[in-house]
């Protein structure tokens, strides 16, 4: 890495970090980062999926295709004041990071851009809406793998509590999915000096939230990873008012469509079934958010090896756990075969260990190097020698 990229990438980074954006607002940002590629000698798509860019160069006479993505989307939450490069929208940061994956994506464009040994085609892609879950279909929807075909795609997201540019990836689910649920639950409201008049939602819901603590450790296999949390609850009473009607809201996460399924069902019947034995009525709202992220075993692989041969055998895990949280790469990866991995942002606050979306966190820009020194790799790896 070359002291003039290494300036560049902490340039861009700061530059993105000025001017966040969230989903689907990322105008400035997306024309940043269509310009620096324009610059770096990639043909340019914008407006992909709304906000989203795409950008390709080819190199040699191979028709394979590899994509790296990155997310631009920033978070509805202020930053903490005082930095050089702070927030210049009021009320906006990128508190998770994403100025700092685009930044090494273009780095890895750039490196991409002076490197003759590639044959074949490199796509960069900028995804708009990843923090709902939206973007990457939105990219799809709009013809995203008929417009710039992939044989393979390859992601990174920086991780508080894992040391400095040191890489984490797995075959096989690697993030969760994320449902959501909304329980209503309609009994009959009274004074709270005559329960005996009414029907209680507020107990009928204090119990069906109990109830649903059972659902992972009496439904789920032990072996497979699954989560269900209430988050939420809401009533329509006062302090000498029993309610008339209860809100319960909650998430799930999961791997397996089979535990999904489960997970909704088990809500459903649990919660009409107390409901009624209590002379209540209960709806079920369940909404799939984001897909599982499944890593392809050849591509995880692949992006061990690579990131062994850039940082080092001794920063590489290449079975690392997986986590509970969602990104929206899953999209991409039911349809792409794909590699999700995460880059280490730092172990405590002072070298990046601030938790993803705090109005203190900070990405590192220590790991922008190693970042591209890993995409530069995978690109070497999937477009170079045999396969």
């Amino acid at each position: 890495m070359t002291p003039h990229l290494d300036a560049r990438l902490r340039t861009w980074r700061r530059d993105l970090h000025r001017i966040p954006e969230t989903a689907f607002e990322e105008h400035a940002t997306s024309t940043y980062v269509a310009d620096a590629l324009e610059t770096l000698g990639f043909s340019v798509s914008r407006g992909v999926g709304g906000t989203g860019v795409v950008g390709s160069l080819t190199r040699g006479t191979s028709t394979r295709s590899v994509g790296l993505r990155a997310d631009m989307d920033a978070l509805p939450i202020a930053e903490v004041e005082g930095r050089t490069h702070g927030s210049t929208h009021p009320g906006r940061m990128h508190a998770c990071g994403h100025d700092g994956h685009m930044a090494m994506v273009l780095g890895a464009a750039a490196t991409a851009a002076a490197d003759d040994t590639l044959d074949g085609t490199v796509r960069v892609i900028f995804q708009p809406a990843e923090e709902p879950g939206r973007g990457a279909q939105a990219m799809i929807d709009d013809g995203l793998l008929e417009r710039f075909p992939l044989d393979a795609l390859h992601g990174l997201h920086n991780l508080p509590g894992i040391p400095t540019g040191h890489l984490h990836t797995r075959a096989g689910g690697i993030m969760a999915s994320e449902d959501n649920f909304t329980i209503v639950i309609t009994g009959r409201g009274g004074h709270a000096a005559r329960p005996d008049a009414v029907v209680d939602p507020l107990v009928i819901g204090a119990e069906i939230v109990l109830a649903l603590q059972t659902v992972v450790a009496r439904t789920i296999d032990p072996v497979t990873p699954a989560v269900l949390s209430c988050t939420e609850f809401h009533t329509d009473g006062a302090r000498n008012v029993i309610p008339g009607t209860v809100t319960i809201t909650g998430d799930t996460r999961s791997f397996d469509p089979a535990a999904q399924t489960i997970l909704e069902r088990r809500i459903r019947e649990i919660s009409l079934g107390i409901a009624a034995a209590h002379g209540a009525t209960a709806s079920v709202a369940y909404t799939h958010e984001f897909a599982p992220t499944v890593n392809d075993p050849e591509r995880a692989a692949l992006a061990a090896r690579a990131a062994a041969t850039a940082l080092g055998e001794d920063r590489v895990d290449g079975t690392c756990l997986p986590i509970m949280p969602s990104e929206d790469f899953g999209v991409f990866a039911r349809h792409v075969p794909s590699c999700f991995s995460f880059i280490g942002n730092g172990t405590d606050d002072a070298a990046g260990g601030t938790p993803l979306h705090s109005r203190t966190y900070d990405f590192n820009d220590d790991v922008l190097t190693a970042g591209v020194a890993f995409y530069t790799e995978v690109l070497r790896q999937e477009l170079t020698g045999p396969r």
